[in-house]
């Protein structure tokens, strides 16, 4: 039997992240010594070691419990989810290179306009091979990361307060 505090430190996580997990049901200890100490089994440590792989695998803890409640054959359904939600990702990010590529090239031929517009910048993303569904990626990963800058950006490009405001809610709606 491991004691809190060791199995924490065994997959590199805090006390609190167990606590965490017990108190939403992920994971909780088999037992507990005299003293009250959360004792964890063989067992538990290869559920923690799954629930590791599996946040290394980006799934949120939602979909964590669900791939350790359902049957393994209907865990395929989840991973291949996450798999989607990667490639969508990967995606996103190539077209962020590509744009990045030619904001270079355009730069050596003589640099950006001084004032980059919300127009340009649309251009320059279809220019980059970005599609519609693309942008909203772009801006719902961008909100994510970065909320404030997310907001500075959007102004910097010459939108009013009101549809930054309307984008940034749209782009957090999209990430629930």
């Amino acid at each position: 039997m491991h004691k809190i505090t060791a199995i924490a430190r065994q997959f590199g996580l805090s006390r609190s992240a167990l606590l965490y997990y017990d108190r939403i049901g992920l994971l909780s200890p088999s037992g507990r010594s005299e003293a009250g100490y959360r004792l964890y089994s063989a067992e538990d440590r290869d559920r923690l070691a799954t629930i590791c792989s599996l946040r290394q695998a980006g799934l949120g803890v939602k979909d964590i419990q669900r791939v350790l409640s359902l049957e393994e054959s209907a865990n395929g359904v989840v991973l291949q989810r996450r798999m989607r939600e990667l490639g969508d990702e990967i995606r996103t990010l190539q077209a962020q290179q590509r744009l990045l590529g030619k904001m270079l090239q355009l730069r050596s031929l003589g640099g950006l306009p001084a004032a980059v517009d919300k127009r340009a910048w649309i251009e320059m993303l279809r220019v980059a091979g970005m599609d519609d569904a693309a942008m909203k990626r772009w801006h719902v990963e961008f909100e994510r990361r970065a909320p404030e800058a997310h907001h500075q950006f959007l102004l910097a490009l010459g939108i009013g307060e009101e549809e930054a405001l309307l984008i940034r809610k749209q782009s957090a709606d999209r990430q629930a």
